[in-house]
C-alpha cells in the first residue's frame, strides 16, 4: 500500500532543506532545482495517496512510535479523506509556487536561504496535516510558525519586515498558547493526544471541559488562521516576498488554523462552535471592509484572505464541516492565483500601490486574464469554483441564524466590490505612471498563472463528483450523520438563497463598474462622504492602535512597577540583610586582635557577668 509510505511526503521537503543548506550556495539558482524536484516528488506521492484513499475508500492510521514510552503519545500517520484533501492543497499549490519561483525570486542575493526555508515551510506544513497524535501535531504547528517568521522577516535588512516577522511570531503565539492549554486539559481528562482515540472517549466526557478545551483549541486556529481579534499580523506578513504570501495564504500558515478546528471537530461542543460561528461572521464582515479602502495590491488580497478564511470559520460554526473545507479547497487556487499575479505586476511594475497603475492588461494580457479568473472566482458568481462553497456556507449559515447570514451577506457584496475595483485599477482604464515600461513577466512565471486558473475555473465542480461524500468519511459514522441533520434548509429556501447570493454578488460588480470605470460617482467624492467610516477603516477599526496602548501604556508602566518592587523591595530586602550582616561582621571582626591579654580580659569579663547573674537570681542560673 503506497499509503504506508505517507511519511515519506514531508520527508522529501524536509532533505531539500538540508541539501540546499549544504549546497545550495554552489548553485547558481540558489538550490532551487533541488526544491522544485525534491518537493515535485513529494506532490507526486501525494497523488498517489490520495488516489489510493479515493479508490478503496478508506483511510490509514499506523500507531507509529511511542514517544518516551508514555501512553497516548504515539507518534504515526493519519492520512484519512481530510487529510487527502489537506495533501492535495498543500502539495501541489506548495509545488507550484516553488516553480514560479524560479522566475520571480531570480537574482535575489539570498535566494539560497529563500529556498531553504520555502522547503522546511512545505515540509513542516505536510507533516502536521497527516500526524495521528495532538503533540505530535503541535510540534509540526510550531514548525510552521518558525518558518512563517523566517520568511515573512526574509528581507530583514528592511525594518518594516523584521518588525511584521516579530508581530507575527507574537500575536501566533498568543493562540498557540491557547492550543497547548486546550491540548493538555484534553491529555489530562482523557489520557490520549491520539486523536481517533480522542473522537471515541469524547461522547462520555464531561461537557463543561470540551467546551473550554475545544474554546483553547479554537483560540489557537484564530491565531494561525488571522480571526478576530488575532488577526493583525496577517496584514503586515505581506513585507515578505509575494510568493511567501501567496504560499502562507493559499497552502500553508492559515489554512492550518481552519484544518485544526476540522480536524477535532466532533469535539466541539455546540456552546464552542456557537463561538467559532460568531467569530468568523465578524472577521468576514470586517476584513472585507477594510479590503475596500486598501491601496496597496497586496494589502487588498490579504484582507480579502482574512474575509475568506472568516468565511470557513463561520461554516464550522454552523455545522457547514463539507461547506468549510470545500471553500478551503477552492479558495487555495484564487488565491494563490491571485497572490501570484500580484507578484507578476510588482515584478513589471515595481510598485504595489494601485494609485500608479493602470491598463495593464493590454501589456500583460495572461496576468490580467488569470487575474479576471480569480476574481470572478473569488466574488463566488457563477460557474467559477468560488461560487460553489460559497453558496454552501450560505446555505448553512441562513439556517442557523438571521443575524449571522445578514453579516456573511453583506461580506459577500464586499467581496465583489474589493476584488473588483482592484482589478479595474490596475488592469482597466488609463496607464498609470508605474505601467509606462511594464511588460509581461516570463514563461516559467506565466505557466504557474494558467495551471492555477484552470483550477480556479473547475474545482469547484467537484461537488458533482461526490466530494461531499468523500469528504464527511473522515468523520465518525455517528457524528457525520448528526452533523447532516444540524443547520438544513428546505429547497425552496436552498434556492432562495443562491439567487440572493447571485444577485449580491451582481451589485457588487455593478457598483464598482459605475464608480471606477463609468464613473458615474467619483470614488474621491464617496470618500468625503463617509469620511468618517473611511477614517476607521483605512485606520483598521484602531485595533493596532488599541494593542500598541496595552503593549506600550499598560503592559509597559506595569513592567516599570513591577521592576521597582523587584529592585527597590525585593532586592532592597535580600541586598538590605546581606549589608547588615557584613556590617556585623565588620564590627565583629574587631574583637578578634589577636593580642591575649585582650582575650583574657573578655574572659574575665563575661565570668564576671555570669557571677553577677547568679547572684542576683539566688544562687540559681
Amino acid at each position: 500500500m503506497i499509503v504506508e509510505y505517507a511519511w515519506i511526503i514531508p520527508l522529501l521537503p524536509a532533505i531539500a532543506f538540508i541539501l540546499i543548506i549544504l549546497f545550495g550556495k554552489d548553485r547558481k539558482e540558489g538550490g532551487g532545482y533541488i526544491a522544485v524536484s525534491l518537493i515535485g516528488t513529494s506532490m507526486i506521492l501525494s497523488l498517489l495517496t490520495i488516489a489510493e484513499v479515493v479508490l478503496t475508500g478508506k483511510g490509514y492510521e499506523s500507531t507509529g512510535i511511542n514517544w518516551l514510552g508514555i501512553k497516548g503519545f504515539q507518534f504515526g500517520l493519519l492520512v484519512d479523506q481530510l487529510s487527502s484533501v489537506m495533501l492535495f492543497v498543500v502539495s501541489v499549490i506548495g509545488f507550484v509556487i516553488v516553480v514560479y519561483s524560479l522566475g520571480y525570486m531570480k537574482g535575489d542575493h539570498d535566494v539560497q536561504r529563500y529556498y531553504a526555508e520555502m522547503s522546511l515551510f512545505i515540509a513542516s506544513m505536510l507533516a502536521l496535516v497527516i500526524s495521528s497524535n495532538l503533540v505530535l501535531f503541535f510540534i509540526a504547528w510550531e514548525l510552521v510558525g518558525l518558518s512563517s517568521y523566517l520568511l515573512i522577516g526574509f528581507w530583514y535588512r528592511k525594518p518594516s519586515a523584521a518588525s511584521a516577522a516579530k508581530k507575527a511570531f507574537l500575536v501566533t503565539r498568543v493562540g498557540d498558547i491557547m492550543l497547548l492549554a486546550g491540548i493538555i486539559i484534553l491529555y489530562i481528562n482523557l489520557g490520549t493526544a491520539n486523536i481517533r482515540e480522542l473522537f471515541v472517549l469524547a461522547p462520555h466526557a464531561n461537557v463543561g471541559m470540551l467546551t473550554l478545551a475545544t474554546l483553547l483549541i479554537f483560540g489557537g486556529a484564530a491565531g494561525k488562521s488571522a480571526q478576530f481579534p488575532l488577526h493583525v499580523w496577517l496584514p503586515d506578513a505581506m513585507e515578505g516576498p509575494t510568493t511567501v504570501s501567496a504560499l502562507i495564504h493559499a497552502a500553508t500558515m492559515v489554512t492550518a488554523g481552519i484544518f485544526l478546528v476540522a480536524r477535532v471537530y466532533p469535539l466541539f461542543t455546540s456552546e464552542s462552535l456557537m463561538v467559532v460561528a460568531w467569530i468568523g461572521g465578524i472577521t468576514a464582515l470586517m476584513a472585507a471592509a477594510m479590503a475596500v479602502v486598501m491601496t496597496d495590491i497586496k494589502r487588498v488580497i490579504a484582507y480579502s484572505t482574512i474575509s475568506h478564511l472568516g468565511f470557513m470559520t463561520v461554516a464550522l460554526g454552523v455545522g457547514g464541516y463539507f461547506a468549510g473545507i470545500f471553500h478551503l479547497f477552492n479558495h487555495s487556487f484564487f488565491k494563490a492565483l491571485l497572490f501570484l499575479c500580484a507578484g507578476a505586476v510588482i515584478h513589471a511594475t515595481h510598485t504595489q500601490d494601485i494609485r500608479d497603475m493602470g491598463g495593464l492588461w493590454k501589456k500583460m494580457p495572461i496576468t490580467g486574464t488569470a487575474f479576471f479568473i480569480g476574481a470572478w472566482s473569488l466574488s463566488g458568481f457563477p460557474p467559477w469554483s468560488g461560487f460553489w462553497s460559497k453558496d454552501a456556507i450560505l446555505d448553512k449559515v441562513y439556517a442557523y441564524n438571521p443575524v449571522l447570514f445578514a453579516i456573511i451577506a453583506g461580506a459577500v457584496i464586499l467581496s465583489a466590490v474589493y476584488i473588483f475595483r482592484l482589478f479595474i485599477i490596475v488592469f482597466m482604464g488609463k496607464e498609470g505612471k508605474a505601467t509606462k515600461h511594464a511588460h509581461e513577466v516570463s514563461r516559467v512565471m506565466t505557466t504557474p498563472l494558467i495551471a492555477l486558473s484552470i483550477g480556479a475555473l473547475f474545482s469547484g465542480f467537484l461537488v458533482f463528483f461526490g466530494f461531499k461524500s468523500f469528504l464527511m468519511k473522515s468523520l465518525p459514522e455517528n457524528f457525520a450523520g448528526a452533523l447532516e441533520k444540524v443547520s438544513v434548509t428546505s429547497a425552496g429556501a436552498h434556492e432562495y438563497v443562491t439567487y440572493l447570493s447571485i444577485f449580491l454578488v451582481a451589485l457588487g460588480i455593478v457598483a464598482v463598474w459605475a464608480v471606477y470605470s463609468l464613473k458615474i460617482v467619483e470614488a474621491r467624492s464617496i470618500r468625503h462622504t463617509f469620511s468618517p467610516i473611511h477614517t476607521i477603516l483605512i485606520n483598521k477599526f484602531y485595533i493596532d492602535h488599541m494593542y500598541l496602548f496595552i503593549s506600550k501604556k499598560v503592559i509597559w508602566d506595569m513592567g516599570i512597577i513591577v521592576n521597582g518592587i523587584d529592585e527597590y523591595f525585593v532586592d532592597g530586602t535580600v541586598n538590605g540583610i546581606g549589608k547588615l550582616s557584613i556590617a556585623f561582621g565588620e564590627k565583629l571582626r574587631k574583637l578578634q586582635t589577636g593580642v591575649v591579654q585582650d582575650y583574657a580580659a573578655w574572659v574575665l569579663f563575661g565570668t564576671g557577668i555570669i557571677l553577677i547573674i547568679f547572684k542576683v537570681k539566688g544562687g540559681m542560673i
